[in-house]
């Protein structure tokens, strides 16, 4: 791995080596084989196509066996007759066709890639892996992330921490709460994802079906399309150019954009945490912190897992803006970005990886945390202007602000600022009765939403 120019397959290649599966450029081949494959099935059931008779499921099986035992041996051979074609979609069409004829298959041979241009295959392919990527990696590991979060805020969910807003002290929170709020928003993007399906076009040269309809006018392309495409789990775009517009995997590039930009903000405040003493981190042993200061411990998990949002997010965002766009019926510069999509996710993976890691390190340092929240009383302010103010005192915030703002104020300042104010027994007995790790308002019942 120490000869890879990217970190993905170097450096980090066992984070992120179970996309292979699904990115890789064998595994392209591989998806371009199932859609050609695939379309020659479904056309042998087409009623009006003399020429074709319906396979047995022998065949069928026989078929599928040249990309279900597709192997890194067959990929290279594909490599091989690309060199010849300068084509890598026709090389893939004349692989079938070898294996057809060494199958004795010989006469499918002229209807593999029937009527077809290379975005018919390409399209539907790069959809699937996206999908598949998503479905059998990406989504598993982020729910790993958001069950561990969601353990951690049941955990700490009455566990008093001292909020900022603006970087200064303000109302007290708990650390369970806002932990919650990341789970919240990772949720919401995640039924995003899961709720979007992904187009896929069949219509050939410039999406007329000129091809089809010239060879077989009397059969229902649309139908057939419509019935194939939903065959492969994705949506049929019937309306299109010679691409499929991108739209739909666009829309699920921009889910991920948002679950890593939730992420990025999460990895700051964890990162803060951490440096304000709310959080500790598990020594590892014989880990090194510094090359030149021994007592470190640092966030290194969070630390690369902003970095590789950002990269991933990079990605995305090109990806976001470049893919809908085509000179009238079709370019070509959509082809090469394409096969970085593979690279975004694993970016995204790879720091969601090491939020995980970041996580089993954390514990809640408690007498640091409750150090911090009774250096600021003055915290308990806004409780004390609400209450003067709901019993009609008119320059109760401005009392408040004369004593309070810009000040780090101690528990006998605000109790002896209660005793001298007029209020009923019942208000001044609770404002006496309460303290900054009590000022929680319905932080703990949050966590109880998710």
């Amino acid at each position: 791995m120490l000869d890879n120019i990217s970190p993905i397959d170097g450096r980090y290649n066992k984070d992120t080596q179970e996309l292979k599966l699904f990115f890789s450029e064998e595994a392209l081949i591989k998806y371009r084989i199932k859609i050609e494959v695939e379309y020659l099935i479904a056309l042998c059931s087409v009623f009006h196509i003399k020429e074709l008779k319906p396979l047995s499921s022998k065949k069928k099986t026989e078929l599928r066996n040249i990309y279900n035992k597709f192997s890194l041996k067959d990929a290279k051979r594909v490599k091989i007759i690309e060199e010849k074609t300068n084509h890598d979609v026709k090389a893939v069409e004349y692989f079938i066709g070898d294996k057809l004829k060494q199958a004795g298959s010989t006469k499918l041979v002229p209807w593999i890639h029937f009527a077809l241009t290379s975005e018919d295959v390409n399209n539907l392919a790069y959809s699937l892996m996206w999908q598949d990527g998503l479905i059998h990696v990406y989504l598993p590991t982020l729910k790993k992330v958001t069950s561990k979060l969601k353990s951690l805020a049941k955990k700490y969910s009455s566990t008093a921490m001292l909020a900022m807003t603006h970087g200064q002290p303000a109302t007290p929170t708990t650390i369970g709460k806002e932990l919650t709020v990341f789970c919240n928003r990772l949720q919401r993007q995640t039924v995003s994802i899961q709720k979007l399906k992904l187009q896929g076009k069949l219509g050939g040269a410039t999406g007329t079906w000129g091809a089809h309809m010239a060879a077989y006018p009397s059969v229902d392309w649309l139908q057939f399309t419509q019935r194939f495409i939903k065959s492969l789990k994705l949506e049929p775009n019937l309306v299109t150019t010679q691409i499929e517009p991108h739209d739909s995997l666009v829309e699920s590039y921009q889910s991920i954009i948002r679950i890593n930009s939730v992420f990025i903000d999460f990895c700051q405040d964890i990162w803060l945490y951490i440096s304000r003493g709310v959080f500790k981190q598990k020594r590892i042993e014989k880990e090194v912190g510094s090359s030149t200061m021994p007592h470190k411990i640092n966030p290194i998990n969070f630390e690369n897992a902003e970095g590789n949002l950002g990269i991933s997010n990079a990605l995305l965002t090109h990806l976001s803006a470049k893919l809908p766009i085509s000179r009238m019926q079709r370019d070509l510069s959509d082809s090469t970005i394409l096969r970085n999509q593979g690279v975004a996710m694993a970016h995204s993976l790879l720091a969601i990886k090491n939020i995980i890691k970041g996580l089993s390190r954390l514990s809640v340092d408690k007498t640091s945390t409750k150090n911090e929240l009774n250096k600021h009383w003055e915290v308990l302010a806004e409780a004390i202007q609400t209450i003067l103010r709901k019993n009609g005192q008119l320059d109760a915030y401005e009392k408040l602000k004369e004593l309070t703002r810009g000040e780090m104020i101690s528990q006998e300042t605000i109790k002896d600022f209660i005793n001298n104010i007029k209020l009923p027994k019942a208000d001044k007995e609770y404002l006496l009765s309460l303290t900054p790790e009590t000022y929680l308002g319905l932080s703990s019942k949050l966590v109880g939403l998710i």
